[in-house]
């Protein structure tokens, strides 16, 4: 399980609780997230270095095969992972996050807004989080660093071409999507997912906004437990 911008794995302690008597539960704090090391050099932080972070993890872990998942940029990251390694994901859980983006002009966007995320952890420091969503600001006492989220969000937030939302349609695995029934930016997209991966199943979850599994944590438990326990036999 990945967890999104600016949180860390410790988001994710409810689900370890909730499922940990089944199944083993294998939860991480991204490059600057955390206490993670946060290195100086910005080119550092990219999709492809996460991509190769989780796969380095499940190798250290001995796991040859796990159903990948995560929320917002850790959604992000689960679908470039199953795209760089198909053949070490059994199943996919992507929450209250989207694909990216074909249109240029709306990539740019998002990654303007990127740009002005790291400025303000430069100028503000771990205050920048206290207006944000709830796993970023339940996350404001645990990272090391400002510069390292603001060296994430520029590598790792920003947004290059349209590989994930290209490769939706090829996804030969079971795929579970979750959103939050208020999580407004990312119900299209979620949707959009749903449509595009053969045969993935979509959960909304009431009462819920961008932290789904915070929300509303029985009602996220109980979806991504009955998703798992009706995979097929391995």
């Amino acid at each position: 399980l990945s967890h999104g911008y600016s949180a860390t794995r410790r988001m994710w302690d409810g689900q370890h609780r909730a499922l940990g008597d089944r199944y083993q539960v294998i939860s991480w704090s991204m490059r600057g997230h955390g206490q993670t090391e946060s290195p100086v050099d910005p080119s550092q932080y990219s999709a492809e270095l996460t991509v190769a972070d989780i796969h380095a993890l499940l190798r250290h872990l001995g796991v040859e095969r796990a159903v990948i998942g995560g929320l917002s940029l850790g959604g992000v990251a689960s679908l470039g992972f199953y795209l760089a390694h198909p053949e070490m994901v059994r199943a996919l859980v992507i929450c209250d996050s989207g694909p990216g983006y074909r249109n240029a002009e709306a990539r740019a966007a998002w990654n303007q807004r990127a740009q002005e995320r790291a400025a303000e952890l430069e100028a503000r420091g771990l205050d920048a989080l206290s207006d944000r969503s709830r796993e970023m600001r339940e996350a404001m006492g645990e990272h090391r660093s400002a510069q390292g989220l603001a060296h994430a969000a520029r590598g790792m937030l920003a947004q290059e071409g349209s590989h994930l939302i290209d490769g939706l349609p090829g996804i030969r695995v079971p795929t579970l999507i979750i959103v939050g029934d208020q999580d407004q930016p990312f119900l299209v997209p979620c949707e959009y997912m749903a449509k595009k991966i053969p045969g993935a199943r979509l959960e909304v979850i009431a009462g819920a906004g961008h932290s789904s599994n915070l929300d509303q944590p029985e009602a996220f438990n109980r979806v991504l437990r009955d998703f798992l326990d009706n995979l097929p036999a391995v």
